[in-house]
């Protein structure tokens, strides 16, 4: 089976998700016993360039992530990217999630051998997989019975043994399992569901994505003295959930009037990373006295050929709605060079998504090189017809050198009948 090139894992896509249980017996994570050498290179790469590099420390969870056999938890079209630091379609809408946000949330759970955790969106198994090497028994839920049928399948062929799992509402949590030492949520709710705040247990931890549709920020919450205390860890995406919780959500944007949060970039987090926008590397916010917008730029800086530097933002786009839009950024160059492969160069790009996170279309603006003042840059992009979200992405991208970019601003210039 090919896998992914190095060129390709450079490449953005984004995003840029019956009971069956058996006893438990925690252990190494299973492995197949004669794996392609081609795809345990790719893993061992995708850890060292992808979580490792990215900030990712616990030693455990990189050996977990390390032997976990990905490929084996996506669509076989999927396989060729598996070891690509991208989310892939799995179907039903959803999504498996990169590599690198599997490792941010499974190392800030703290995961300890003695553990019971509960997953919340089993999706594809893989973060239930990876979970399996580091604690004693792992619950995970999926509210699609296809995908729930298909991990749990999954799972047990592997010989996952002290996984356990279930399709249903994850929200209601599960109550004869519990109490639980950690949870880990892998969907988006607008605010902590109850029964799942009951059901952890004192000291415990929780790890989940908080917030709107589009914009939402992984959240620490310890529960101390029967209350969740809330740390904020980073801003992400996940991809909008299946059922009434999604139904009910308040804020959902409006895919016929696409625009971006913070583009003037007047707003970031302790850490200097941009508000609003996610997996953010080697990027922050710095004054600029000439900064064509307010006082505030974005700054993407990289001294190592071909490491990235990058941030990426999602919004709705309804390609029945939106014909063509319009990207204007202002940007300036301090001696940037291409990176040592093809395609690793300063660039804004976007993808469109169908309503099963397929990639059906994408374009590009730039690249940018050299040494250069302020300029004005624009692009215009036709939106496919089936496209329901895009995913645009803004960096070096393995290029070297210091690209500075404000007032970026996506507009709908054609938008047609609702």
């Amino acid at each position: 089976m090919a896998v992914a090139s190095v060129n390709c894992r450079r490449l953005y896509v984004a995003g840029l998700l019956l009971v069956l249980s058996w006893s438990s017996t925690y252990g190494a994570a299973p492995t197949p016993a004669k794996e392609d050498p081609q795809l345990v290179d790719a893993r061992q790469r995708m850890v060292r360039e992808d979580v490792i590099a990215a900030g990712i420390r616990n030693d455990r969870v990189c050996a977990a992530i390390r032997n976990t056999p990905r490929h084996l938890f996506v669509p076989e079209v999927q396989r060729p990217m598996a070891y690509v630091d991208a989310a892939l379609p799995i179907g039903a809408g959803q999504t498996i999630s990169p590599p690198y946000v599997v490792a941010r949330m499974t190392e800030q759970l703290d995961p300890q051998p003695q553990d019971k955790v509960l997953e919340i969106g089993t999706g594809s198994g893989y973060q239930a997989a990876v979970l399996s090497a580091l604690v004693a028994e792992v619950y995970t839920i999926e509210i699609v019975e296809s995908l729930g049928t298909t991990a749990a399948h999954t799972l047990h062929e592997l010989q996952y043994q002290n996984v356990h799992t279930r399709i249903g509402d994850g929200y209601q949590g599960w109550p004869e399992a519990a109490p639980f030492d950690k949870i880990i949520v892998t969907c988006s709710p607008e605010r902590v569901p109850d029964a799942l705040v009951a059901q952890l247990r004192e000291g415990g931890r929780m790890v989940i994505p908080l917030g709107e549709r589009y914009q939402q920020t992984l959240c620490l919450l310890r529960k101390t003295g029967g209350r969740m205390q809330s740390e904020i860890i980073e801003p992400t995406f996940f991809v909008p959930m299946t059922g009434r919780a999604e139904e009910v959500r308040q804020k959902k944007g409006d895919a016929a009037r696409p625009e971006l949060v913070n583009g003037d970039f007047e707003s970031s987090a302790a850490d200097e990373a941009p508000a609003g926008w996610y997996y953010a590397r080697q990027a922050r916010v710095v004054s600029d006295s000439q900064a064509p917008s307010g006082k505030c730029v974005l700054r993407f800086s990289n001294a190592t050929p071909g490491r990235n530097a990058q941030a990426l933002q999602s919004v709705a786009v309804d390609g029945r709605r939106v014909r063509e839009i319009e990207l204007t950024v202002w940007v300036k160059t301090d001696r940037v060079r291409p990176g040592p492969l093809a395609g690793q160069m300063a660039r804004l790009g976007i993808v469109f998504f169908d309503d099963q996170r397929a990639a059906i279309g994408s374009s590009e603006l730039g690249p940018w090189l050299g040494t250069g003042h302020w300029r004005l840059q624009r692009m215009k992009a036709k939106v496919p017809q089936e496209s329901r979200l895009a995913g645009l992405a803004v960096g070096l991208f393995g290029a070297t050198g210091q690209l500075s970019i404000d007032r970026l601003a996506l507009e709908a210039v054609d938008a047609g009948p609702p």
